[in-house]
């Protein structure tokens, strides 16, 4: 095993694996998201609150974004 000059082991960088919860934000948007899809409809925000952070936790807690859009090179 490698040390470093003070004699500590390396430090191993976290694989891409690691499950992150969604932060508020992200919840926040998929709400909106909810909101839109019933064209503004009424509704209750809390459920659509709660909704969007079990879909997002159900994806193992990775955020479903639509990717951004390319632009066209003038």
């Amino acid at each position: 095993m490698a040390t470093t000059k003070n004699g500590s082991s390396p430090k191993v960088a976290k694989s891409g694996t690691a499950r992150k919860s969604p932060g508020p934000e992200d919840i926040a948007l998929r709400a909106y998201q909810i909101y839109l899809e019933r064209n503004g409809a009424p509704g209750n925000s809390f459920d659509d609150w709660t909704r969007a952070e079990r879909e997002l936790l159900a994806t193992n807690g990775k955020p479903r974004r639509k990717p951004a859009a390319k632009s066209k090179a003038a």
